[in-house]
C-alpha cells in the first residue's frame, strides 16, 4: 500500500503564511507615536553636531525607522543606541519622556553638559551608558522612585566632579552593576550601597579622588563579583570583612595608600583577579593562597611584602599573571613548582632580594610571553632550557650575578622570539665574545648588556642583528673604533656605547643611520614597562627619545658636519671625548633636539648662530672646552644657565664673568639684526601662505635611562 501524498497546495497555504509573518516581524506593526518622535526630536536640538542624524531621522516620519532606534510592537521607543557616532552638544531631558525606553546608550561621542536627572529617575530605563564623553557637573542627590528598574549604569570616562550620590543610587533596588570609573568624584567610598541592593554585583570607582578608609559595610554585599578602587587617595587597612564576600571574582585597589595583610585571602575562593599593587601591604604571601584555584592574575607590585614565596602558590595552576616586583621578597624561586603553572604568561620578580639559580621548573611554562627577574641576587649560568620557553619576547636578567657571557649569547642567539633582551650589570670583567660565525636572535629588536666592565670590541656579530632597534653597551671597558657596518644596522635609533675606551673618529657610516635621519620608526609594544629615571616608563618604543650618546670616551677628530643630516635626533652626547676643531654649524639642522652635551672637549671658535634654531632644546652644555665669542642671546640661549658655558674663558656675555666688549657686542648685534630680518621676512611669507601658526608641545627627556 503506497503512503498518501499530501496535496500542493497546502504546502502553498503554509509557504504564504510563512511570507506573511516574516513580513509582519521585519516591519513594525504601527508607526511610532507622535509623542515619542517630539521626545526624539527634542534630543536632536540639543546637538551641536550630530553626523547626519538630521538627514536620517527627518527623511521618513516613522522614528521607529530611524538609526539607533528599536520600536516594541506598540510603536514605543524601547532601544536607542548612538554609540561613537561622533555626537557633540548636550543630552535633552526630553529622553526622560519615553515611558517604554529600556536602554540607552550614547558612548563614545563628544557629549557635554550634565546628565539630566530624568534618565536617572526614569522608571523605565534598565541600563543607561554614556561613557567617553565629556559630561561633567555634580550628582545632586535625589530621591529615586520605589518602581526604579535601573540595573546598570556606566558613567566612566567623563568629567563628573562631587561626591557619591549615596542617596540616589542607594535606592535603586534592582541596581546590579555601577561604572564611575575615569571622573573627579571625591569624598568617602559610599557605605550602605547594598543595604538596599541585595543583587549588586559590579562596583568600578577606579581613577577618581575618593579618599579615607573602605568602609566595612562592603562585606555584606553578598552578591558582589567586581569591586575595582584602584587609583584613588584611599588609606587604611584592608578590612577583615571585605574577606567574607566570596563572591568575589575581581578585586583591585592599586595606586593608594592601603596597608595591612593579606592573612585571610583564602577565603575568597573564586577570586580570578587580585590586584593590590602600588600600596602599602606588608608580611608575606600566605600559603592559604593556595586555595584561589581560579586565580589568573596576581598583582602585588610595588608594596612592602617580605619572606619567602609559598609552595602552596603552585597549586594556582590556572594562573596567567604574577607580578611581584618592587618588594622584598627573599628566599629562592625554587620553592615555587613553576612546572604546574602551565598557563603562565607574565612573571616579574623586579627588585627583590631573591637568591639562587634559576628554577629549572620556570622552563617548561612553554606559554610564558615576558619574564623579569631583574635586579636581585640571582647567580650562576644560564641553562640551555631556557631555549624551552619558545612563546618568550621580553627577557629581563640585569643586575644580577650571572657569569659567561659567552655561553649566555650562545644559548639566547638560538631563541626565534626574543625581542628584548635585558641581561646588563652581570658578567663583571668577563670579554665581550667575538665569533667568526654567528646565527641567530632573528627577532631581537632591543639589546642591553651595560654596566657589565665588559672587555674587549664592540663585536662584529652585532652586523648580523637587522632588526635592532635599540643597543646599549654603556658602561664598560671596551676599546678600538666604532665600526664601519654600523649603518648596517638601518632600524637602529637609540644607541648608548657611552662610558667605555672607544677610540677614533667618528666614522662617516654613523652619519647615514636611516632611522635618525627621519621621525618615523615603527613602535614596538613592550610587555612590561621600561624604567626612566627619575620615575619614568615606557610601554612602547615609540616614546622613547633617539639618541646618539657617545659621551666619555676616546674618542678623537672633528664633529663631522654630516651630524646635521640625522634631524630625527632627540638627543645627541659627545662630551668628555677629545674633540677638536669647531661646533658645525650643521647642528642647526637637528630641529628635533631636546638634548645637547658636547662638553669637555677640544671645540674651538664660536658658538654658531644656527643653534638658535633648536626650539626644543632644553638641556645644553658646551662647558670646559676653549670657546671664544659672544654667546647667542636669540632661541632657547636665554634659558640654559651659565654653567652650561662655564671652562670657557674666551665666550662673553652679559652674565658670565667675561663682558663683551664694544666689537663683540657690535658682532652680536649685526647678528641678531640679521636673523630677526631673516625671521620677519620667513613669518611674513609664512602667513601668506597658509596663515596658521604652530604650537610647539615638548617634553624634557632623561639624560640616563635604567634598563631592567
Amino acid at each position: 500500500m503506497q503512503p498518501l501524498k499530501r496535496p500542493k497546495t497546502i504546502h502553498i497555504h503554509l509557504l504564504c503564511v510563512a511570507l506573511a509573518l516574516l513580513l509582519f516581524l521585519a516591519s513594525p506593526a504601527t508607526s511610532c507615536k507622535e509623542e515619542e518622535k517630539a521626545s526624539l526630536l527634542g534630543f536632536l536640538d540639543g546637538l551641536s553636531q550630530n553626523s547626519g542624524l538630521t538627514t536620517s531621522w527627518q527623511n521618513d516620519t516613522n522614528c521607529c525607522l530611524w538609526e539607533g532606534i528599536i520600536c516594541n510592537i506598540n510603536g514605543a521607543v524601547m532601544d536607542i543606541s548612538l554609540a561613537s557616532i561622533g555626537l557633540e552638544g548636550h543630552i535633552s531631558p526630553s529622553l526622560g519622556n519615553l515611558t517604554s525606553l529600556s536602554r540607552l546608550n550614547l558612548s563614545g561621542n563628544s557629549l557635554s553638559g550634565g546628565l539630566p536627572p530624568e534618565l536617572l529617575l526614569s522608571s523605565s530605563i534598565t541600563v543607561l551608558d554614556v561613557s567617553f564623553n565629556k559630561l561633567n557637573g555634580e550628582f545632586h542627590e535625589l530621591q529615586s522612585t520605589p518602581e526604579s528598574g535601573m540595573k546598570v549604569i556606566n558613567i566612566s570616562s567623563n568629567l563628573f566632579t562631587g561626591y557619591f550620590p549615596s542617596t540616589t543610587l542607594g535606592g535603586m533596588k534592582n541596581l546590579a552593576a555601577l561604572n564611575m570609573s575615569n571622573n573627579s568624584f571625591t569624598g568617602e567610598l559610599p557605605s550602605m550601597l547594598c543595604v538596599e541592593n541585595p543583587f549588586f554585583m559590579v562596583l568600578d570607582l577606579s581613577y577618581n579622588q575618593f579618599h579615607g578608609r573602605i568602609p566595612t559595610e562592603l562585606g555584606n554585599c553578598s552578591s558582589l563579583r567586581v569591586l575595582k578602587v584602584g587609583h584613588n587617595q584611599l588609606n587604611g587597612t584592608l578590612p577583615a570583612e571585605l574577606f567574607n564576600v566570596t563572591s568575589l571574582e575581581h578585586l583591585s585597589f592599586p595606586n593608594n595608600h592601603l596597608q595591612g595583610t593579606l592573612d585571610n585571602v583564602g577565603k575568597l575562593s573564586n577570586l580570578v583577579i587580585l590586584d593590590l599593587g602600588w600600596n602599602g601591604v606588608n608580611g608575606k604571601i600566605p600559603n592559604s593562597i593556595g586555595q584561589l584555584k581560579r586565580l589568573e592574575e596576581l598583582h602585588l607590585d610595588n608594596n612592602n611584602m617580605s619572606g619567602e614565596l609559598p609552595s602552596a602558590l603552585s597549586n594556582c595552576s590556572n594562573l596567567t599573571t604574577i607580578i611581584l616586583k618592587d618588594n622584598n621578597f627573599q628566599g629562592e624561586l625554587r620553592r615555587v613548582n613553576f612546572s604546574t603553572l602551565s598557563n603562565l604568561r607574565f612573571l616579574d620578580c623586579r627588585s627583590n632580594k631573591f637568591t639562587g639559580t634559576i628554577p629549572e621548573s620556570l622552563y617548561s611554562c612553554s606559554n610564558l610571553i615576558a619574564l623579569r627577574l631583574s635586579f636581585n641576587n640571582l647567580h650562576g649560568q644560564f641553562s640551555s632550557g631556557i631555549n624551552n620557553l619558545s612563546s618568550l619576547r621580553f627577557l629581563g636578567l640585569s643586575h644580577n650575578n650571572f657569569t659567561n657571557i659567552t655561553s649566555a649569547l650562545q644559548i639566547l642567539s638560538k631563541s626565534r622570539t626574543l625581542a628584548l633582551l635585558l641581561i646588563g650589570g652581570n658578567f663583571k670583567h668577563e670579554t665581550m665574545p667575538d665569533y667568526d660565525t654567528f646565527y641567530g636572535f632573528e627577532n631581537l629588536q632591543g639589546l642591553a648588556i651595560n654596566e657589565c666592565s665588559l672587555y674587549g670590541h664592540l663585536p662584529n656579530w652585532l652586523a648580523k642583528l637587522k632588526n635592532l632597534r635599540g643597543l646599549l653597551l654603556d658602561n664598560n671597558k671596551l676599546s678600538g673604533p666604532i665600526p664601519t657596518w654600523i649603518n648596517i644596522l638601518n632600524l637602529l635609533f637609540y644607541l648608548d656605547i657611552s662610558n667605555n675606551n672607544l677610540t677614533g673618529d667618528i666614522p662617516t657610516e654613523l652619519m647615514e643611520m636611516p632611522t635618525l635621519k627621519s621621525a618615523h620608526s615603527d613602535p614596538i609594544i613592550l610587555k612590561f614597562p621600561i624604567y626612566l629615571k627619575p620615575f619614568l616608563q615606557y610601554r612602547t618604543t615609540s616614546g622613547f627619545p633617539k639618541m646618539l650618546n657617545l659621551g666619555n670616551n676616546e674618542f678623537t677628530g672633528v664633529i663631522p658636519p654630516q651630524i646635521g643630516q640625522l634631524q630625527a635626533l632627540l638627543t645627541l652626547n659627545l662630551s668628555f671625548n677629545n674633540f677638536r676643531g669647531e661646533i658645525p654649524q650643521s647642528i642647526g639642522n637637528l630641529t628635533n633636539l631636546q638634548v645637547l652635551d658636547i662638553s669637555y672637549n677640544n671645540l674651538t671658535g664660536t658658538i654658531p648662530s644656527s643653534l638658535e634654531r633648536l626650539h626644543f632644546l632644553s638641556k645644553f652644555n658646551i662647558s670646559s672646552n676653549d670657546l671664544e665669542g659672544p654667546v647667542p642671546t636669540g632661541g632657547q640661549f636665554s634659558t640654559f644657565p651659565d654653567s652650561s658655558f662655564f671652562g670657557n674663558p674666551k665666550l662673553c656675555s652679559p652674565t658670565l664673568m667675561h663682558h663683551c666688549n664694544s666689537a663683540e657686542a657690535a658682532s652680536v648685534s649685526i647678528i641678531s639684526t640679521e636673523q630677526y630680518i631673516d625671521k620677519a621676512i620667513s613669518a611674513v611669507a609664512f602667513a601668506m601662505f597658509f596663515g596658521v601658526g604652530v604650537l610647539y608641545d615638548q617634553m624634557v627627556l632623561s639624560r640616563y635611562i635604567y634598563f631592567g
